[in-house]
């Protein structure tokens, strides 16, 4: 009978979620606040009523259940986001490579100088172990795919009449977006970094190992396979010799569910970077007709898929903030938190926006002038994804710092949530004022 009581909470919880997942991007959509901030409140108030034990997850106990949740979610944001962009990029033309340039300078310096930075507060502050401190570093350092929808891209253009006109006017969106879609691939090998230092002690008995595969050739084979799947699903979706596998003809968005899970799960069985490996296949299906209807079906499905997941990740969220979750949070890790929030994310991102570009530099019509610039830096959202760099290493290494880490990781978010959630719309309407303006 507790089994079946615990079992209902869960089916309430969930259309709890999808209720509100319906009603609030629209209830709050010319409101300051942001539908994360508000799921997220719901939670921890949740938390302190006298809820069953099914609805409470914790990190120890239910490790692999918010591993396997977190990591879905994530894979299905980077579809969204992979089909949402629609600036193409062409590794074999050098100016659709330079077109992405805020992207690399944002992955190529604000990234490493970020988990640099968190990786020797939480060394030199925090009192953490090397691996520890690594793993704090890798998983706050990326901006997440999941709660940046406020600051990304709105979707996929699809009335232009000529496919080359079609491209991003906003560049902070543009940016935000493709650093979320790209940034994983960079955070992980630092999270195996981590586990192979709990694991050996010292990276010398695998260090070229690391560099060659875990941060070379995972990347390579994520890459790899997400062209290969998102090819042969564009050709068989767009220009299949048979009718009836012309998806795009159909209207069947569910194809996109399904290049998520066979570009994911072939890339993990390969060993390569799934989470790479599905934004590459998103852009990959983007490529191919982009003028076209189909892709905006199949943004559709995977945005609504994704905001009930997200709603469901943070409603648990807010039910373990009030259940113990922050219990090992000191005033040292609150600290550490605010200045990775506040300070190391904005500075980083800052600096490698200025470094080596030229007041001139243009992206078409297009730039990050120096209110943009700031608030690209600003816009570095912590969330879902932080969960589960946290779960995996976990749960594939012991971390004598676990409970630090996982209770700063949680402020982290929960500050994340907070202060960009009810940033997001004032600055980027003072943001789309200034260009309409310029323009």
């Amino acid at each position: 009978m507790k089994d079946l009581i615990n079992a209902d909470f869960v089916y309430l919880l969930i259309g709890l979620a999808l209720l509100l997942a319906v009603v609030l991007p629209y209830a709050l959509r010319s409101v300051a606040l942001s539908a994360p901030v508000v799921l997220l409140a719901v939670g921890v108030v949740a938390g302190l009523l006298p809820l069953p034990d099914a609805v409470r997850l914790t990190p120890v106990d239910d490790r692999a259940v918010l591993e396997h949740l977190t990591e879905f979610t994530v894979i299905v944001s980077l579809m969204g986001v992979g089909l949402a962009l629609d600036r193409p990029l062409n590794f074999r033309s050098w100016a659709s490579f330079k077109r992405w340039g805020t992207t690399w300078r944002l992955l190529a310096l604000a990234m490493p100088l970020s988990i640099a930075a968190a990786a020797w507060l939480g060394w030199w502050v925090l009192g953490l172990a090397p691996a520890s401190a690594i793993l704090l570093g890798a998983a706050l350092a990326p901006t997440d795919p999941v709660l940046a929808s406020d600051v990304q891209v709105e979707g996929p253009t699809t009335d232009a009449e000529d496919e080359d006109e079609i491209d991003e006017r906003d560049e902070v969106r543009f940016a935000l977006t493709s650093e979320a879609g790209l940034n994983d691939a960079l955070a992980f090998p630092f999270v195996h970094l981590a586990i192979l230092l709990v694991g050996a002690g010292s990276v010398l008995d695998r260090g070229v190992e690391w560099v060659l595969w875990d941060l070379v050739g995972m990347i390579v084979v994520g890459v790899a396979v997400g062209v290969a799947v998102g090819w042969v699903l564009a050709k068989a979706a767009f220009r299949s010799n048979r009718p009836a596998i012309r998806m795009a003809e159909t209207g069947e968005p569910l194809l996109a569910i399904a290049a998520i899970l066979l570009a994911y799960g072939a890339a993990e069985v390969l060993h390569g970077y799934g989470f790479l490996a599905v934004f590459v296949c998103a852009m990959t299906l983007r490529s191919m007709e982009r003028s076209a209807d189909y892709h905006a079906l199949m943004h559709e499905v995977v945005e609504r898929l994704e905001r009930l997941l997200t709603l469901v990740v943070l409603l648990v969220l807010g039910v373990a903030l009030s259940n113990g979750l922050l219990d090992s949070l000191s005033w040292r890790a609150a600290g550490v938190g605010l200045l990775l929030v506040l300070v190391v994310r904005p500075v980083t991102a800052w600096v490698a926006l200025r470094v080596g570009r030229r007041p001139r530099d243009r992206v078409g019509d297009y730039h990050l002038g120096p209110r943009e610039q700031l608030a690209t830096a600003f816009f570095g959202i912590r969330g879902i994804g932080s969960i589960f760099y946290l779960a995996y290493a976990t749960g594939h290494g012991k971390f004598s710092d676990a409970n630090v880490l996982w209770s700063t990781t949680a402020f982290v978010i929960a500050v994340s949530v907070v202060l960009h959630g009810v940033t997001a719309t004032p600055v980027m309407r003072w943001l789309d004022r200034h260009r309409e303006a310029t323009t």
